[in-house]
């Protein structure tokens, strides 16, 4: 993602409405704001309360919202009021989408539900956030990454063996949900090409933490085992756990037989390949702890970091465990353009890169 003169974007053209906060919706948005949709993102008057989510800040916003906002315009608004609704309608005569993430009903309380909306502007994509949907067993309940970690089983398979249900340390149901959310906007886009018609797209944490289940819900469909915690470690694959190494952690993620024999062979212990406790990804897991003790008595000598390139080099998959500051100090994260710098403004940038229309930093997130 370059920090330099726009390009006209992949999206160059396409007019979305924002009304969301927090996090799943303005995530989405971002996504089609790097890519030169022009976003509006409206505010009610007391703000996407992610501003005040601090320390630390910039100026009096904080890095939480600053980290999802860039590339957008801003504007607050009452939509409260009959004169904010009556803006809002003016403001979606042009526009192609609206995201937002109130709590279903709400929008309908004003008059500004999809049914309403959809016959005032039949080409307009709406697409909701939310936690649960607006029907069902849980439907119009409010929705949380945390809580949708839990409920969906995502918590009960991560963690120690040992230990407690364990939060994945970043939001990632909200952030898969405006994922997803931005995935069913361009797929949207792409039908009211034929169409002319817009529809509307309904996006729930509680769904799309569902989806994160691999391989944990089809290993229980087909064996009919509820999934446990194992830590680090695969469910299905072995070795693909951290182990310990003269300098902290290593990763190794050794999916086939192929990549096992390199790594005997880079390990200078050829018996590890031929011992029939190991001969097959099948036997390796049977033989789990065996293995894990023989790797860590060949690893305790290894500098983590030098041995995870050698390896690398060699075809199989290992890496040292890095905290934050060293992956985004890593030269490769410089070289894919994944740090931004601009100003005061500093962020991770696009992954999604297209050849002829790259992402930009054209618009630092909107101040108040």
């Amino acid at each position: 993602m370059a920090a330099t003169l726009p390009n006209a974007g992949a999206l160059a053209g396409c007019k979305v409405i924002d009304l969301s906060r927090v996090l799943g919706g303005p995530y989405c948005t971002q996504i089609l704001g790097d890519h030169g949709a022009d976003v509006l993102k409206i505010e009610p008057p007391g703000g996407d309360e992610t501003r005040g989510w601090g320390p630390p800040f910039l100026g009096d916003t904080a890095s939480y919202f600053i980290g999802v906002n860039r590339n957008k315009e801003g504007m607050t608004l009452d939509l409260s009021q009959e004169a904010g609704q009556e803006l809002l309608r003016r403001l979606l005569a042009d526009a192609d989408v609206l995201v937002e993430n109130f709590k279903p009903g709400t929008l309908e309380k004003w008059g500004l539900g999809y049914d309403t909306l959809s016959r005032e502007f039949p080409a307009l994509i709406h697409c909701r956030v939310s936690g649960f949907g607006s029907d069902g067993p849980l439907g119009g309940l409010p929705g949380y990454d945390a809580c949708a970690q839990a409920m969906c089983g995502l918590m009960s398979v991560n963690g120690e063996a040992e230990g407690e249900a364990t939060r994945v340390g970043l939001p990632v149901v909200d952030m898969v949900t405006g994922l997803n959310a931005a995935v069913a906007i361009l797929l949207a886009l792409n039908e009211r090409g034929r169409s002319g018609l817009g529809q509307f797209l309904d996006i729930t944490l509680y769904d799309c933490a569902l989806s994160l289940l691999h391989p944990h819900a089809p290993n229980y469909f087909y064996s009919g085992k509820v999934p446990a915690r194992s830590g680090n470690a695969h469910p299905n694959i072995a070795p693909y756990e951290t182990l310990p190494t003269a300098t902290g952690p290593i990763f190794l993620a050794v999916g086939n037989n192929r990549q096992f024999a390199q790594l005997a062979q880079a390990l200078e212990a050829p018996a590890l390949a031929e011992d029939p406790r190991y001969a097959a990804n099948a036997d390796r897991l049977r033989n789990r702890q065996a293995l894990r003790d023989d790797l860590s008595a060949l690893l305790a000598g290894h500098d983590a970091a030098a041995l995870a390139d050698r390896l690398l080099r060699s075809g199989v998959p290992a890496a040292a465990v890095l905290t934050v500051d060293q992956a985004l100090a890593h030269p490769h994260t410089r070289h894919r353009g994944m740090v931004l710098e601009q100003g005061g403004y500093r962020g991770v940038g696009s992954p999604i890169k297209l050849s002829r229309t790259p992402a930009t930093l054209r618009k630092l997130p909107p101040g108040r």
